[in-house]
């Protein structure tokens, strides 16, 4: 295998390698990381033809040394002729076909330069380039068009005997002509969309790997890894061979079922357990919405546990309505309307904590949901149960004890949703709770650390057989919201739904399997002591620092198992704490300020100060972002959190070596002195927040 490096051996002391264009070129190199790695192309520069771009197929691409001199032009093109290759590849034995690379090289090329930070588009702007020119004014092209392109054929000096552009080829580029990050972002919601300064979605993450900055900020959203970054891409490349092989629909059916059956084995799931794919959490809630309905004849309501600790849409998604004006599928809907086919229900909140903001003891809230079934249930209506393990703040209810007393009540009719969408859990948790006939939502993209975005519910074999005796169909409005692939090919009641496929939520659940993967591939033994071991010094840490205050204190959680056995769901893994400066509780915005802050490159605004302080203020810290929660009984305040994400455990392993294997763990649990260190030099320094 030949690594597909820029500039390997080109490493001369040319005005490329100029002191002030060295961070400028590292910079774009690194973007080159994205682009996909295939097997046995060399990258050849030329310095006898500076301005040649050569695609030789299936065996190098030629580029000359004045494309060099402008790294961002050498980016894009590179990205285009290895985005060339890899559909020549595909192709097998229809090598006639260069039509279709050319087309697919040159909609990826023109989404990657989209993604390209504002400041490196500027420094093309005045470039006049074919492939530059192409990309930015694409508007009147069309597929049949380029197939006749013959500035495209010259990179490669192939003729494309075959003019016809095939029916089949369309929705293949519709949907995988997009660069992986795209894809990691697409089928979601505005939220993950980047901006065009420092590529940062609503989360402070991005859809490629940003190793630069120190992350635990898996209680919210992580830019993927580079590790489930590559394997990602990989899938693109064998879901774009199977496609032209053996057409879309069969591709990717076999993909989405391929993902379910991985699921199924890192949680040692029985067959007869049914998974549904959905965008994010809070779609999964408007699953359960609509599953309940069909499922239940009787009035419904639904008992919403941590009502003030989930995804703000959900309260909107269980009533079956709009819960943003986009659809994952990007249908422009109005937030607050009902879906078409909903009937209405009744909701009862029960938030974790009281009118002044204090945290409700266990006993209190057990005994307030258990109020609220008795009375639902005495009414004759079917009650939905919506219990928390873990919330954005790492507590759990109702507890054991509460759940067994619901068998006293006669005639109860309920179904219990477990919202796991921390996944801080083990196989073990998940198993007991389908024993008991209960749902269970999670996502890949918390604890995990896989991209934001990808929920799914996994339902116990009684439920899935209900569903599937079940001959009433899902509410008509929810062709907008999914796709019958994501469903369960047996079920009647899916079958209305829209034929397309999510590629967005697929390949993030790709990302999120890869990284559970490798977490349990870490022995059990070491993997519970390096989570101890981590989360026995972030919490020391923040206590330890005087304008840090932990929010948890004795009762961390409010339902433990009471065991000798050692789970992650029983202990704190989600630290959140306020932040004071003077002994006074920082408000809302300076808390967000802060955060952002943390996030970012402050070295510019501590020029004359020693190196020391330079380096912490150009480390990028990314964490848990700003909840708000009252500080005492009156104090709008907010508080952040740092979080322990399965990468901790898997990326410490790498070595497999027990020694370094600490020895990682402890180098992550320095980059918690250094993020507490930032957190104090920007309250010494004030103004960073006016």
């Amino acid at each position: 295998m030949t690594n597909n490096i820029l500039i390997e051996d080109q490493y001369k002391r040319t005005s490329l390698f100029e002191k002030e264009n060295v961070n400028y070129l590292v910079r774009v190199l690194k973007r080159f990381n994205t682009v996909p790695k295939i097997n046995n192309i060399n990258i050849i520069t030329s310095n006898s033809k500076p301005n040649i771009f050569k695609i030789v197929p299936n065996k190098s691409i030629i580029i000359g040394s004045l494309f060099l001199n402008k790294p961002v032009l050498a980016l894009v093109y590179l990205r285009y002729g290895i985005e060339w290759q890899l559909w020549y590849k595909a192709l097998g034995n229809e090598k006639h076909n260069t039509g279709l690379c050319d087309i697919a090289a040159l909609e990826v090329t023109r989404i990657f330069y989209k993604l390209l930070p504002k400041n490196d588009k500027e420094k093309l702007k005045s470039l006049d380039y074919f492939l530059i020119d192409l990309i930015k004014n694409d508007k009147g092209l069309n597929a049949e068009h380029l197939l006749n392109y013959e500035e495209l054929q010259a990179f490669h000096s192939l003729n494309n005997t075959n003019k016809i552009f095939k029916q089949s080829w369309k929705s293949i580029i519709e949907n995988l002509a997009k660069p992986t990050e795209y894809l990691l972002m697409d089928g979601g919601d505005l939220r993950l969309n980047i901006d065009e300064i420092d590529l940062l979605n609503k989360y402070g993450c991005r859809p490629f790997p940003r190793p630069e900055a120190f992350t635990f900020a898996s209680s919210t959203a992580t830019s993927v890894s580079n590790f489930a970054f590559d394997k990602t891409d990989k899938v693109r490349s064998i879901l774009i061979k199977n496609s032209l092989q053996n057409g879309l629909k069969n591709a990717t059916i076999e993909f989405s079922e391929l993902l379910k059956n991985n699921l199924k084995k890192i949680f040692k799931l029985n067959d007869e357990c049914q998974i549904i794919f959905s965008p994010s959490g809070t779609d999964s809630a408007l699953q359960i919405a609509a599953i309940t309905q069909i499922i239940s004849t009787k009035d419904i309501t639904h008992v919403l546990v941590a009502s003030d600790e989930t995804g703000s849409g959900v309260p909107a998604a269980l009533k079956g309505c709009h819960f943003e004006n986009t659809t994952a599928l990007n249908h422009p809907v109005k937030k607050g309307d009902k879906i078409d086919g909903f009937r209405d229900i009744d909701l009862i909140k029960v938030p974790f904590r009281d009118e002044n903001g204090a945290l409700k003891s266990a006993s209190q809230l057990d005994d307030e949901i258990f109020k609220a079934i008795s009375k639902t249930n005495e009414l004759g209506r079917h009650v939905v149960l919506h219990t928390m393990d873990q919330s954005k703040l790492g507590y759990q209810s109702p507890s054991e004890k509460m759940m067994q007393k619901l068998n006293t009540l006669k005639n109860l009719s309920m179904q219990v949703i477990v919202d796991a969408a921390q996944l801080r859990l083990d196989p073990t948790d998940i198993q007991n709770y389908l024993n008991k006939g209960y749902i269970v939502t999670i996502t890949g993209s918390k604890y995990f650390t896989g991209p934001p975005y990808s929920g799914a519910l996994i339902l116990p074999e009684c439920v899935s057989k209900s569903i599937l005796s079940v001959k009433n169909p899902l509410p008509k409005g929810l062709t907008k919201y999914y796709n019958h692939s994501d469903w369960p090919t047996s079920w009647f009641c899916s079958n209305d739904l829209s034929d397309g496929y999510n590629y967005g939520s697929y390949m993030r659940w790709n990302a999120a399997i890869v990284e559970m993967e490798r977490y349990f591939k870490t022995p059990i033994l070491y993997r519970n002591m390096g989570i101890e071991m981590f989360c026995n010094f972030a919490e020391d840490s923040i206590k330890d620092a005087t304008f840090l205050e932990p929010i948890y204190e004795n009762e961390t959680k409010t339902n433990s198992y009471n065991s000798k056995e050692f789970g992650i769901r029983n202990i704190r893994t989600i630290f959140p704490f306020f932040i004071l400066k003077d002994k006074e509780v920082l408000p809302i915005d300076k808390v967000k300020k802060l955060y952002t802050l943390l996030n970012s490159d402050l070295s510019d605004q501590f020029k004359d100060s020693p190196l020391e302080i330079i380096r912490l203020a150009a480390q990028k810290c990314h964490i848990g972002q700003a909840v708000n929660v009252k500080y005492g009984n009156d104090i709008e305040s907010a508080i952040l959190r740092i979080s322990l994400g399965a990468r901790v455990i898997s990326e410490s392993w790498v070595n497999r070596d027990i020694s370094l294997y600490f020895r990682n763990i402890e180098i992550q649990m320095n980059q918690i002195t250094v993020i507490i260190k930032k957190i104090e030099l920007i309250l010494n320094n004030p103004e960073l927040l006016n």
